[in-house]
């Protein structure tokens, strides 16, 4: 190959190179299927980013998106033999660059005309060491070989300007100071003696590779002053020192919000945790015996009592419970099941795979809209273990359904003397009817026959987090003695809060649990305080270009509960002609106040290029940081 030097034409915007001979020497293999294609250009004066143009009896070179070496070549395969396109990423505009390799694999085919997908299925051809290939140009009409480019380039002789650019780089890379001698600052030394060296030297070296990364991407003009970089670091350390769970104002008007650690808890499971949390209890031990007792004596009663089961068991959440009342009652054997119950909830928990876990069976009935009693009747024999019903809980199924009431199963349980076993997930103690949900009670379940139910603790129960198992005391017994029931515990903590929590249900004390008092508080209630927050925002209105107003709009419980129905509210529309609602929502996440310190992050949502806010799941004592955290980000 015998090429002129590269220049740029003007009047056809891309950069040129004749081609004198169609004949093009590959040198070698470099790896398997992998040929390298020597190119020999003049330096390539570059204006401008060009657009892609393609070779016909010129070389065109593109150059595209400044980006970082090594630079990359996107690939494509041509139809004609004298059509190929070399894509460059360069680092700087305005320079010169010299390509001396370009590695292209090759693709052997037949004429477009004649077999057009015959090409694509061809494997790579190796070249063996020093043979040439003839490519012919696309007038010819003969076989023809079509190169398709892989995205690696090797650039030698870099021009002046980007030479001067690298070595500028390298020389501020150089100033950045060593661990060592940062170490040696009195800031940092008192440190290290309060802390620990190995903790220092870590965010040391944190600190310092960002800094390296942001001179290498041109981000930085400079290292910053050696007490500038000890600064950092010890805001680094007082960050690695703090706890990463913190408390945020959830502005979005879902209740039960996964990511946000679901039900708050009540001031009382507070105060009971606080209570017994610091000290000895007598969390396995029974004090008018003076002998062990059970962990769950402190909640199994209450549950009795509260949802009218003959016994209860607690683990750490509900998940756990599915998967120890399948391995307790039906392993080696049968689990029946609806086709359209066979549900999957966050992180991937799908009923299917915790069962196979278990190593009880599925034996799925039904289909995915309709099952009917006679699917169970019918799917009933030697091996069947278990009866399973699942609430459909996070999602619903409309139109042409039909599914096994409650009361059928029960029968069917007790004629054929199999259990029956209810998957409630969200765990409604309270009627959410007056609220507009048709939610199963708990208790109704009990009441009706089943001879084992499990739900959440942190769902709609609003206590914390846990798998709650209740029913007939022979099944409670079974698990209990299960190896899993063990390792699945909860600890006195969790028993503390559920303990608390269990009591104000009893005590019919509804609004003392944040998540119902937030799903029982009305649309008028919500907009009195929306309403008040507007008003205080008023007077920064003017010089923030911002404009507020409240509308109707609808709240949601979450957490995988209550599917397609929500809550009517009132909600803040909050619009700036400063910044865009997505630039007002990350200011309200991750924003400072005005003295630079820290502050509770607040999370809304954003709709149709606004800030919307919804109070029902704004607790009224943090409205204050909630108007301070809005006059910030608006200003």
């Amino acid at each position: 190959m015998r090429a002129g030097a590269l220049g740029f034409n003007l009047s056809r915007r891309r950069a040129e190179m004749p081609l004198y001979r169609p004949v093009l020497a590959f040198l070698h293999p470099l790896v398997k299927n992998l040929t390298v294609f020597g190119v020999s250009l003049s330096q390539i004066p570059i204006s401008k980013s060009l657009s892609i143009v393609h070779l016909r009896g010129t070389v065109a070179v593109a150059f595209k998106d400044l980006l970082d070496p090594p630079f990359d070549i996107g690939w494509w395969a041509f139809f004609t033999a004298a059509e190929v396109l070399l894509k460059f990423d360069l680092e700087l505009a305005n320079v010169t660059l010299q390509a001396r390799q370009v590695f292209v694999s090759l693709v052997c085919g037949h004429r477009w005309r004649r077999n057009s997908h015959a090409k694509r299925g061809q494997r790579l051809r190796q070249l063996p060491l020093g043979s040439l290939l003839l490519i012919r140009h696309g007038g010819c009409l003969t076989s023809y070989i079509a190169l398709r480019a892989k995205p690696v380039l090797k650039c030698h002789a870099m021009s002046s300007a980007a030479d001067a650019a690298r070595d500028h780089r390298a020389v501020l890379l150089r100033k950045i100071p060593p661990v060592s001698e940062l170490l040696g600052l009195p800031a940092l030394a008192e440190l290290a003696a309060r802390v620990g060296h190995d903790l220092v030297v870590d965010a040391a070296r944190t600190v310092l590779e960002r800094i390296r990364d942001d001179i290498s991407r041109g981000l930085a003009s400079g290292p910053p002053e050696p007490q500038a970089i000890a600064a950092e670091i010890v805001s680094k350390v007082a960050g690695l020192l703090k706890p990463s769970l913190r408390g945020v104002i959830n502005a979005t008007g879902v209740i039960l919000h996964t990511n946000l650690g679901r039900a708050p808890l009540a001031e009382a499971a507070i105060e009971h945790i606080r209570e017994t949390a610091g000290q000895y209890t007598n969390l396995e031990y029974d004090i008018a015996a003076g002998i062990r007792g059970r962990r769950d004596v402190h909640t199994g009663s209450l549950l009795a009592q509260l949802i009218g089961a003959e016994a209860a068991c607690v683990v750490n959440n509900n998940a756990a419970a599915v998967f120890l009342a399948l391995a307790s009652l039906a392993r080696g054997g049968e689990v029946i099941v609806s086709r359209g119950e066979l549900i999957e909830i966050g992180e991937s928990f799908r009923i299917p795979d915790i069962m196979a876990e278990s190593g009880a069976v599925l034996h799925e009935v039904g289909t995915t809209n309709r099952t009917s009693i006679a699917d169970y009747e019918h799917a009933i024999n030697e091996r069947t273990r278990l009866l399973l019903r699942v609430h459909r809980s996070n999602f619903a199924i409309l139109g042409f359904t039909a599914r096994p009431a409650l009361a059928e199963l029960v029968e069917l349980s007790q004629r054929t003397r199999m259990p029956l076993y209810e998957d409630l997930g969200s765990g409604c103690l309270a009627d959410l009817g007056p609220q507009g949900f048709d939610e199963p009670v708990v208790r109704a379940s009990v009441k009706a026959g089943v001879d084992l139910v499990s739900f959440s603790g942190d769902k709609l129960m609003g206590g914390p987090q846990a798998g709650i198992l209740a029913g007939r005391r022979e099944p409670i017994a079974r698990l209990r003695k299960h190896p899993l029931f063990r390792a699945l515990r909860v600890d006195k903590l969790v028993i503390a809060a559920l303990a608390a929590t269990l009591l104000a249900y009893l005590r019919n004390d509804f609004d003392s649990l944040p998540a119902l008092r937030m799903i029982r508080a009305s649309a008028a209630e919500i907009g009195g305080r929306a309403e008040k927050v507007a008003q205080e925002l008023k007077p920064v209105l003017a010089s923030a270009q911002a404009e507020i107003e409240t509308a109707n709009g609808q709240s949601v419980i979450g957490g995988g509960s209550t599917p397609a129905e929500y809550l009517p509210t009132r909600l803040l529309h909050i619009s700036s002609a400063k910044y865009s609602a997505t630039q007002l929502e990350e200011r309200l996440r991750i924003g400072a106040n005005t003295a630079g310190a820290e502050r509770t992050p607040v999370l809304a949502r954003v709709s149709e290029d606004r800030l919307v806010l919804d109070l029902r799941t704004v607790f009224p004592s943090q409205e204050a940081a909630l108007i301070s955290a809005l006059t910030t980000a608006l200003n």
